[in-house]
């Protein structure tokens, strides 16, 4: 018996290690393919094509536009034919669109392409807590989802090794053509594994009780959408709302900071970004250990105080290696926030309930990243320095570290759906949402 128990762990483990290599890739797929890399090529594409910055600025645009748009449409998709098919969807139509973009000298049909690439970015992400449920023992899911949201970085790390060699070359459609066959190589062998462990298939997971004597939880779609009226879900779609309202402007101004306000050679401004790549690689996994050791709260507190005093030191010291400094906490904060706010949910709720916080976090997340980075351009043009968006994002760091600690532990009775036992007069999904 023992031996049979041993070999089940053993398949699990083994089970749980293929996903989260997949879900990783994917993410590096839909941000650092999908999402970067035409930051990077950018110019070798105007020389080619012959657009100007305008043409830049709207086609950023339309990608953050398609996040928000493909962030609902996923969540809403999930719910009705299941996570599963939409992460899959999602990544292989995103290898689709990498394919097609270098066939194309239309700047138009680049644009709808690299929109449609900004979107997958969203839909791929939404249902990872739902994956991570039913796939990750609950004690490792901040480790896993803190490696996924890493995945970003993995991918612009790749990027940053192909670029050189084609680009030398003025071979930059042969570089859209490279990360969108492995792209739709990876989707190929992602779906076969999916359909092997039946995450295609829409049955709910047994519920997770973390805690003895926690009540069962509802995992509807419907409770889902009702929680709306539970407090720890309206914090947790503020801070997300926070978190792109800060995060995305400090990662978007700093090098135009540095030069511009502050004087550094590019030189500097690439090391420092060099750094914050590299550091993320590692960030999102070492955090989300530490998560499931002391609790998805106090990794947030500490991620946030780092966050802080990233922000402070470009305020008040920004002078020799402190921005360097600057970008070490930043990079050790920015990664892990990803996959902490995915973990608290999945270690709260489950099945499609959790699709859709997690999917509305996302929309947040998008709004609160325009209106940042609209803030941040805005303050420029009226003090002439972006000095004064750093302070902002300090503030904003305080207010997160409060919400933080506003939440109930996760997995607790508190932060579950249907604490209390629903009443024969109403409706199953509506009691459990409103308990």
């Amino acid at each position: 018996m023992s031996e049979k128990t041993s070999g089940n762990a053993r398949r699990k483990a083994a089970v749980g290690l293929v996903v989260t290599v997949l879900l990783t890739s994917f993410v590096a797929a839909t941000y650092g393919f999908g999402f970067y890399l035409f930051a990077q090529i950018v110019t070798d594409m105007r020389k080619d094509l012959g657009f100007g910055y305008t043409v830049v600025g709207t086609i950023t645009a339309a990608g953050q536009l398609g996040f928000l748009l493909f962030a609902l449409l996923g969540t809403w998709l999930s719910t009705r034919i299941g996570g599963g098919q939409v992460v899959i969807g999602s990544v292989g139509l995103c290898g689709l669109c990498l394919v097609l973009l270098p066939v194309t000298d239309s700047i138009v049909v680049i644009g709808i392409l690299l929109a449609i690439l900004g979107g997958t970015a969203a839909s791929v992400y939404v249902p990872l807590v739902e994956i991570v449920g039913r796939v990750i023992d609950y004690r490792h899911r901040g480790k896993v989802l803190g490696l996924v949201s890493s995945g970003t970085s993995y991918g612009v790390f790749v990027n940053s090794l192909l670029v050189p060699s084609f680009v030398q070359h003025d071979n930059w459609r042969g570089l859209w053509y490279s990360v969108g066959a492995g792209t739709l190589m990876v989707t190929a062998v992602a779906t076969f594994t999916f359909f092997r462990l039946g995450l295609f298939r829409s049955e709910e997971p047994a519920p997770d009780q973390p805690e003895s004597g926690a009540p069962a939880r509802n995992t509807s779609a419907r409770a889902g959408w009702r929680m709306v009226l539970v407090r720890w879900v309206v914090i947790i779609w503020t801070m997300k709302f926070l978190n792109g309202f800060a995060c995305m402007p400090f990662q978007n101004y700093l090098s135009p900071y540095l030069r511009e306000g502050l004087g550094f050679h590019i030189e500097f401004a690439a090391q420092v970004w060099g750094t914050i790549g590299v550091i993320g690689m590692f960030a999102g996994f070492a955090v989300g250990w530490l998560s499931d050791r002391i609790g998805v709260r106090a990794s947030l507190v500490i991620c946030y105080t780092l966050f802080f005093t990233s922000a402070v030191l470009l305020v008040v010291a920004p002078v020799g290696f402190l921005p360097m400094v600057s970008g070490v906490l930043f990079a050790l904060a920015f990664y892990p926030i990803y996959g902490l706010v995915p973990a608290y949910v999945s270690k709260s709720v489950s099945g499609a309930a959790a699709t859709v916080i997690f999917g509305v976090t996302n929309v947040t997340q998008g709004v609160g990243g325009i209106l940042g980075n609209y803030t941040a351009g805005l303050l420029k043009n009226l003090t002439g320095s972006f000095m004064w968006y750093y302070v902002v994002i300090a503030v904003a760091t305080v207010v997160l570290g409060t919400l933080t600690l506003r939440l109930p532990r996760e997995g607790s009775p508190e932060s579950a759906i249907g604490k209390e036992t629903p009443t024969p007069d109403l409706p199953k999904d509506v009691a459990h949402a409103t308990g």
